[in-house]
Parts: C-alpha cells; sequence; structure tokens
C-alpha cells in the first residue's frame, strides 16, 4: 500500500469534519414555573427538564439557588441563567438584592450568566444612565470573581427596553466581558421587527443568550387576536427564518424557552416545545 492510499482515507475524514454541521444551541427553560398547575418542586423540575431533553434552566431571582443548583447537578443538567433586578432610580441604596453577593461564590466554575433587568425608572430616561453604569460595573466586577457574567436582559417597560438599550450601557460600561441577550417577545413588542437583521450584526460581538418561544406576529397579538408567548410549536411568527438568521450570523450561544404565562400542566407544553424545536434544528441541518 503507497503513502499516498494512505493520506487519502485521512483526506476524506478531513474533508468530512470541515464540512460537518454544528451541534444544535443547547436549550435551557425558563419561567417554566411560574404558571404551572402542577406546582412542581425544584426537584420534580429539574427531573422533568432532563426527561424531556432540555440541557438546563434558567433562574428567577435569588430565593433558593442553592436548591436550583443541588436539583440540577443531581440530574445533570446546567444552571445558564440567574435573573437579577437592578434599581436603577435615585431612591434604591443598594440597587440590587444584598444576596447576590452571598449567591456569587456558589457559582464558581459554572459559567452561569447574571440576567440583569434594570428597572427604577421609563424607559430610557436619561437620568437612570449614570447610575445604570455604576451598577452594571460594579455587578461584572462581583461576577467576574465567581467565574459568572453580566449579561443585560431588555424587558419591555424597564428602565433599558430594547437591544439597542443594552448595547450603548454595555459599551459605556468598560468591561468587554458585559454582554447583552435578545429576547424575541420584548423585541417585538417594542415594534422594531423591520429592523432584526441590522439588529443582530451589531449585537453579536456581545451577544451572550436568546430567548425566544412561539408567538404570533406583533400586529395580531396588538389587535387582540394573538399572543406574545406560547409552546414553540404555536404562533404565526416564523421560529425557523429567526433560527436561520441567527445561524447564519454564526451565533451559538445558549437559547433560552421563554414559558412565562403559559398555563396548564407545564410538561405538556415543555414536550410540545422540545419536539418543535427538534423539526426545527432537522430543517436547519438539511441541505439547502
Amino acid at each position: 500500500m503507497t503513502i499516498r492510499s494512505l493520506a487519502f482515507p485521512a483526506l476524506l475524514l478531513l474533508a468530512a469534519a470541515w464540512t460537518q454541521e454544528p451541534p444544535p444551541p443547547p436549550l435551557f427553560a425558563f419561567c417554566m414555573d411560574t404558571h404551572d398547575a402542577r406546582k412542581r418542586t425544584l426537584p420534580q423540575q429539574a427531573e422533568m427538564l432532563k426527561e424531556l431533553g432540555y440541557a438546563g434552566a434558567g433562574h428567577l431571582w435569588l430565593d433558593k439557588v442553592d436548591e436550583r443548583l443541588k436539583t440540577l447537578d443531581e440530574a445533570g443538567l446546567r444552571l445558564f441563567q440567574i435573573y437579577v433586578r437592578v434599581d436603577v432610580s435615585d431612591k434604591a441604596k443598594q440597587g440590587y438584592d444584598p444576596r447576590l453577593k452571598e449567591v456569587l461564590p456558589l457559582l464558581k466554575g459554572r459559567g452561569v450568566q447574571l440576567a440583569l433587568l434594570l428597572q427604577g425608572r421609563k424607559p430610557a430616561d436619561p437620568g437612570g444612565e449614570t447610575r445604570a453604569l455604576e451598577l452594571v460595573r460594579e455587578i461584572a466586577d462581583l461576577a467576574k470573581e465567581s467565574g459568572a457574567r453580566a449579561v443585560l436582559y431588555p424587558h419591555t417597560g424597564d428602565w433599558m427596553e430594547r437591544v439597542q438599550d443594552a448595547l450603548r450601557v454595555a459599551e459605556k460600561s468598560g468591561r468587554p466581558e458585559v454582554g447583552v441577550m435578545f429576547n424575541l417577545c420584548h423585541w417585538m413588542k417594542t415594534g422594531e421587527e423591520a429592523e432584526l437583521k441590522p439588529l443582530l450584526e451589531k449585537a453579536l460581538p456581545r451577544l451572550a443568550a436568546v430567548s425566544l418561544s412561539g408567538s404570533d406576529a406583533a400586529a395580531e397579538v396588538k389587535s387582540g387576536k394573538g399572543k406574545w408567548i406560547q409552546p414553540l410549536d404555536a404562533g404565526s411568527y416564523d421560529i425557523f427564518a429567526f433560527l436561520k438568521r441567527l445561524k447564519d450570523l454564526g451565533y451559538r450561544g445558549p437559547v433560552g424557552l421563554q414559558c412565562y404565562g403559559i398555563g396548564g400542566d407545564a410538561r405538556d407544553h415543555l414536550a410540545r416545545s422540545m419536539a418543535a424545536w427538534r423539526k426545527l434544528n432537522e430543517r436547519l441541518a438539511a441541505p439547502p
């Protein structure tokens, strides 16, 4: 057998590796417990997410973080995010829950994101920017010491309600590790659907997480004929086109399934969303 004949199979393997489809982003669920008719405990939630194929969970606020970590660890899952309220008003002395300093050591080495919701003033009120930057820098520095990361979460009605606002604060913070999150629901509520591609392109260098759900188009919801947050297999909004745009831009970070306000048994809608997620990723991986 010649050296040339030995090299040919190796070249084929290299070519296959170069053309191999990247794996789908990890999908985690959050707010899945806020309206669960079964009112599952944290161990039950972890067990359910594991059985359904989710990569982990997001956690609201700072209660029971130790239990959330323990139950996810036992299920072999990850804690992707903890949501933290940050008050940028002049009235707030601390600006955020002081328990954050107690929680951060629990997160060491886990790569958890602190999803910061900047509240306390009217949306984009210029008077809040100085305080916002102080608090974001402070939390980012604390998070960095524990291996966590501050990520700015735009939320409709908050002082920071648009992705553009989050990007501005992140850039002005002077902290390159501060990321931003794109939330499909809150982006649609701001009425900027036509600006998706340039917005994602601009956000990409700091885009640390994306959240989505099934949804009807904004015009339908605002007319009273649709809903914002639904299981991933429901609604008229084209989730496939959204995911394809993310993929084409090269985004490979985590994706959070937004479940807030979805009633009934959480297992039912989580199972539907996982089935839809798998089908969407099969379509994304298919040859054009």
